[in-house]
């Protein structure tokens, strides 16, 4: 884009030089999200502070057809945020209100920028949380969780993004203010509000999220299962859910993703080839009684060690190496590709055991660690982007692992999102009726398709 186009005249009459980013230096921190793999330079950059400046911004481009990417921390894993070519990315960060924290309806009202931790801060002295806990918990934003319908480890009892949104403020592509859902779990209608939750920012950008929070547990039991092998873990995953219990998290990790967490965090976990991370969550007395029945039903997969964690402190250790896994493989290798393809329960063994031999295969290793209750695997491939041809191959496995997970009767994501990274896989997991209808909803509501342009569906519909 020319520096003499009319959007970005009318740009900076709105912004104040500081917060309109043109300059090729300005612009480097934007040509990637988490998924470095992908890179492209806007045209520009604004550093939006308030929804009226938004709601402006998304009307200059639906005026001028020039696309637009909303960004909040950047921290997707499918390049959902990736700037599309000449277009205009609208940095969420500074619209980072709590608007209203009510502790008697348990609802939070905040803004797209707020970080996802912070809720829980705010709403923790009137004893609530909100539960949604990506591993990036610390650094994500919310509309950056409802954008790709993010999970975390506690998705297992408690569900993703979408079973905690009760309402949303959002503008619409063509620059259109709405309002969806409300303040109610009960809503009348067509749930609207769901229907935006993990769009992928293909409908535009929320302004305001009433989220649903949650009282806080009176109490935590978490254990920590180390096995010979995957297989064996996933198989102690499947003994659990059997057994009628519903731990508020299950996450498995491997040989790989342990070494990293222990340089990473300091964990001081077994060094083994699998670990099982159990949570019970609750009222006191209802979850020392099913802690009992835990430790019989795993003691009965016949771990290799069995820790329970004593205190609150044992206790964030053990979630301290599992958060950091994902960072901490960094120290691994120079690169890595995170995937995040879904597999029935019981077929989890017989997953793993496929992305095993894939790695020998491949020559590639492969670090798993994921949340083992709902089968969401977040395999890492890991590789040296400076060797010829590494990346390819990198991306080759990735695609094995889809197919395989498509195969076994899965999805190609569970939180993560298609973005650009899986965009090809789409039509392999939806037949020609589901992927054309996906194509009139977007054309439905951004007929121009200037709203994140080019992510989870082809430009126009040539799948």
């Amino acid at each position: 884009m020319d520096h003499t186009h009319p959007l970005l005249a009318a740009l900076a009459r709105l912004y104040p030089p500081e917060r309109l980013l043109t300059r090729t230096a300005q612009l480097a921190a934007y040509e990637s999200d988490a998924l470095t793999a992908f890179r492209q330079r806007p045209a520009a950059v604004v550093l939006a502070e308030s929804q009226e400046e938004v709601i402006e911004t998304v009307r200059l481009c639906h005026q001028h057809q020039v696309p637009f990417v909303a960004r909040g921390s950047g921290t997707s894993l499918s390049g959902g945020s990736l700037p599309v070519k000449e277009g205009i990315v609208i940095a969420l960060n500074r619209l980072n209100r709590i608007l209203r924290l009510d502790p008697d309806q348990r609802i939070a009202v905040v803004e797209p920028g707020v970080i996802n931790l912070h809720v829980s801060q705010a709403a923790a002295p009137h004893g609530l949380y909100y539960a949604p806990d990506p591993s990036s918990q610390p650094i994500c934003t919310i509309g950056g969780n409802v954008a790709f319908n993010s999970g975390g480890a506690h998705c297992l009892k408690y569900g993703m993004t979408s079973n905690h949104v009760l309402g949303i403020k959002a503008v619409l592509p063509d620059g259109r203010v709405v309002h969806l859902g409300g303040e109610s779990l009960e809503g009348v209608g067509p749930d609207w509000t769901g229907f935006f939750v993990g769009c992928e920012g293909l409908f535009g950008i929320a302004l305001e999220i009433t989220l649903r929070l949650l009282p806080q547990p009176e109490t935590f039991r978490t254990l920590l299962a180390a096995y010979d092998s995957l297989e064996a873990a996933g198989h102690a995953v499947s003994a659990v859910i059997a057994s009628g219990l519903l731990p508020g998290a299950m996450e498995i990790m491997d040989r790989l993703a342990i070494q990293a967490a222990e340089v990473g965090a300091q964990a001081g976990y077994p060094r083994t080839e699998a670990l099982l991370i159990v949570e019970l969550e609750g009222e006191a007395l209802a979850v020392e009684a099913e802690f009992a029945h835990l430790l019989q039903v795993i003691q009965g997969t016949e771990p290799v060690e069995l820790r329970t964690a004593q205190s609150d402190d044992e206790r964030a250790r053990i979630w301290k190496g599992r958060k950091a896994a994902f960072s901490a493989v960094g120290r691994l290798a120079p690169d890595y590709i995170v995937q995040d393809g879904v597999v029935p329960r019981s077929k989890l063994g017989q997953a793993l055991a496929a992305i095993s031999r894939l790695s020998q295969e491949y020559g590639i290793p492969v670090a798993n660690v994921f949340h083992a209750g709902d089968g969401n695997l977040h395999p890492l491939i890991l590789f040296d982007g400076r060797e010829p041809g590494a990346l390819e191959r990198a991306e080759e496995l990735a695609g094995k692992i889809l197919d395989l997970c498509i195969r076994l009767g899965g999805s190609i994501t569970g939180e993560h999102g298609v973005g650009m990274e899986k965009r090809s896989f789409l039509p392999r997991m939806f037949g020609p009726t589901e992927m054309a209808l996906m194509h009139r909803v977007r054309q439905a509501v951004d007929g121009r398709e200037l709203a994140n342009r080019g992510k989870m569906l082809e430009v126009g519909g040539n799948e």
